[in-house]
């Protein structure tokens, strides 16, 4: 059976009853749940999902929290659908939220960073916000970057063959759709909605976020299953990383039979090794 993923936001929310009752048939359907959730600890729709996973009291709903940005969490969960479709099984496919969010560069054009809390803001930055017609080109992942936008100077990208996934709000979009595209030697370029919460996540409405991201799905899975795989000691899954997401177990904690041992308590995700890509050519 396929696992079921998704993404959470706070405009997704439904009913508390009604959301337990829909989870609940999922799972009855596919099996495993797989939600992609904000980093944050104290954000709601994390907050909420941890409540029903209580209320269906099962291991089969793995909640992974990422430090991505809207538009990447949202490829990143296309990416893992896309995935689900083959025999990867729900253990390896909820490890692989982690490992594949290595290889998306996300970032976005913003015309003020007066708000922006999720990279480091210098002083100048903020004074140079406030002239009108200023745009400044903000990276958030893999690594924070700041500077403004002009043909010259683009941020650091990937090293190997992508799309360039681009939404936005407000603001003209040629600067993502040539300069950055240009310097990053993108593949092709793919214009998506802008998430609901982008706005929040940047603090600005006028924002055009992008994302750089693998679309080839043999690519994908090749990069899955170059990572060792290890068998859950509680609930028998195929894991990949150091720990088994939908029960918490750590992967080093052998010897006892599976389903036999005191269940684990919730621990932090942790992230499988990443695998080299060739570098894309030139």
């Amino acid at each position: 059976m396929p696992s079921v993923i998704t993404v959470t936001a706070d405009d997704l929310a439904l009913p508390l009853e009604e959301q337990v009752v829909r989870t609940s048939t999922a799972l009855d359907m596919h099996g495993h749940l797989i939600a992609l959730a904000p980093a944050e600890a104290d954000d709601p729709a994390r907050r909420r999902m941890h409540t029903v996973r209580s209320a269906l009291e099962g291991d089969r709903i793995a909640i992974v929290p990422l430090t991505l940005p809207p538009l990447a969490r949202t490829l990143l969960g296309e990416q893992l659908r896309q995935l689900s479709g083959t025999d990867l099984g729900p253990g390896v496919l909820a490890g692989a939220a982690r490992l594949l969010s290595y290889y998306l560069h996300s970032g976005a054009l913003l015309a003020s960073v007066s708000k922006l809390d999720r990279v480091p803001v210098s002083v100048g930055s903020h004074v140079r916000s406030l002239v009108p017609g200023r745009h400044f080109a903000v990276l958030a992942h893999p690594e924070p970057y700041l500077g403004e936008a002009d043909a010259e100077h683009v941020p650091p990208g990937p090293g190997y063959a992508t799309q360039l996934a681009v939404a936005g709000n407000g603001l003209d979009p040629g600067w993502v759709a040539g300069p950055l595209a240009g310097g990053w030697q993108t593949q092709a370029l793919r214009e998506v909605p802008l998430p609901s919460d982008s706005a929040r996540w940047w603090g600005t409405s006028r924002l055009v976020e992008f994302t750089a991201y693998i679309a080839d799905v043999g690519m994908l899975y090749q990069l899955v299953t170059s990572v060792r795989r290890d068998t859950c000691t509680w609930c028998g899954l195929e894991v990949i990383g150091d720990q088994c997401l939908f029960c918490a177990t750590r992967v080093n904690e052998r010897g006892t039979p599976a389903k036999h041992a005191a269940r684990p308590p919730d621990r932090a995700v942790e992230t499988p090794r990443r695998p080299q890509l060739e570098p894309h050519k030139r």
